[in-house]
């Protein structure tokens, strides 16, 4: 199979509802469309082999917490934590806060316009809409700094959502771009659910909007059914197109979302969509914190200087509370579990060196490490360390003797570190008085009287 039939092919269309469209979508093409699709083709090998410009250190996030996260099940934002979490969002560095469409109620138009009001210092306001004249007058007048419009483009949403086809999208973008331009808006036009949409009718979606000049054109993984080699393969194919900015707007229902994005950078998307904790609809997007982490571990120092990390667990509390969830113990980077240190060999290596098994500084983010040493699986390095927290002294042989009571306990039952703290003081005082006892009986043995012994 060569790239074209692969372009062609279910690489972009993994479902088989999907496959079954795209194959009578071919197969009733007229002989007029032939000609265009068959030069589309024969140029696929062009566009892939284009050179791809590498992004994962030139980048920008557009933070959609405030609009998609909106779609998350539990998700109510009131006036007042909207415009909390825009300006928190704003310290923390992100270059785009995204809001819900103006269009999506009176109460959505206020808050779009409140949050556009606010006097940033970084981010720019966006707001995401349907790709219609009425819904753009609306987002012009709230404010926001640029808008972005979508469009539906798989044969699913064309049959069951919209009912229109490839030329009305184009017609109706090239007349929507226009108008929000000539406003001195910014503005990005995505094509939805661009994984089960035809490859051809993509290319042709994205050159015509290309010409128009828009800031981005945007890829949308709206179902998360893709996987890092198909962004790879799409990113790929549409940059050859293209020259202006690519977004790109993953969702995790298979748990690709960051993987996605980051693939996406690589091959040459600029800007990427992320919300606080994932939360979006059904299983959410890429999430900020996840995605951070991807991103640092490439080049600290960058991260580090575009982003305050610090803030990143007070943003992740306070959309937790707001959307009453709580955050995940697992969770990248402020899960409770993300710096714990547990097994016994790994606790050593952590001990004398964190590199050993951290790819991320938890100093960097305002968080702290720490080694779990309640348990059958602890080490001995790892109990001297806590004895030396306590300021207990004690031998390697008897920090040994120690770790394997502290052993003993844990094959019996759940051990907190209440506990071992207990066992290190018991063994320490035990030990003392040991030694104590020692000293006193060689003492006596030489005729002499112990200091502790005599009178006062």
């Amino acid at each position: 199979m060569n790239r074209t039939t692969a372009l062609r092919n279910p690489i972009f269309n993994t479902c088989s509802a999907s496959r079954r469209a795209t194959s009578v979508a071919s197969s009733v093409a007229t002989s007029q469309q032939l000609p265009s699709v068959i030069a589309t083709r024969r140029d696929f090998s062009k566009i892939t082999a284009k050179k791809h410009v590498s992004n994962v250190t030139n980048f920008k996030i557009i933070e959609s917490t405030l609009r998609e996260g909106e779609q998350f099940a539990n998700a109510f934002f009131t006036t007042d934590k909207k415009l909390e979490i825009a300006t928190l969002l704003d310290d923390f560095g992100v270059e785009y806060i995204e809001l819900t469409s103006p269009a999506a109620s009176a109460q959505s138009l206020h808050d779009c316009q409140k949050v556009a009001a606010l006097p940033l210092k970084k981010s720019k306001t966006l707001t995401h809409i349907r790709c219609t004249m009425e819904d753009a007058k609306l987002a012009i007048e709230s404010g926001v700094d640029g808008i972005d419009l979508v469009f539906g483009t798989s044969s699913v949403l064309r049959e069951f959502s919209h009912g229109k086809d490839i030329e009305y999208i184009i017609d109706q973008a090239t007349k929507v771009i226009n108008y929000v331009k000539d406003s001195g808006k910014e503005v990005r036009f995505s094509s939805e659910d661009s994984f089960r949409s035809d490859i051809v009718d993509l290319l042709k979606i994205y050159s015509s909007v290309n010409k128009l000049k828009v800031d981005r054109v945007g890829i949308a993984d709206t179902v998360g059914v893709a996987s890092p080699l198909q962004v790879m393969e799409m990113v790929k194919t549409i940059r050859g197109v293209v020259d202006c900015d690519i977004e790109f707007h993953a969702h995790n229902d298979t748990g690709c979302a960051i993987a996605n994005s980051f693939v996406a950078l690589e091959h040459g998307v600029t800007h990427i969509d992320t919300s606080i904790l994932g939360i979006g609809e059904r299983n959410g997007i890429t999430p900020l914190g996840g995605f951070v982490a991807r991103m640092y571990s490439v080049d600290r120092e960058y991260v580090k200087n575009k982003y305050n990390l610090k803030l990143l667990r007070e943003l992740e509390n306070l959309v937790a509370d707001c959307v009453s969830v709580q955050v995940p113990f697992n969770n990248y980077i402020t899960g409770y579990t993300a710096f714990t240190h547990k097994a016994g060999i790994h606790a050593k290596a952590i001990l004398n060196n964190p590199e050993t098994y951290e790819i991320l500084s938890p100093e960097d983010f305002g968080m702290q490490r720490y080694v779990h040493i309640a348990h059958r699986l602890t080490g001995w390095n790892a109990v001297k360390s806590r004895a030396q927290q306590l300021n207990l002294e004690l031998t390697d042989d008897e920090v040994k003797e120690v770790t394997r009571r502290i052993k003993q306990l844990a094959d019996v039952k759940n051990q907190s570190m209440e506990d071992v703290d207990a066992v290190l003081r018991s063994f320490h005082s035990e030990v003392t008085k040991n030694e104590m006892s020692h000293h006193v009986g060689i003492a006596l043995a030489n005729g002499h009287t112990p200091n502790f012994f005599a009178n006062p």
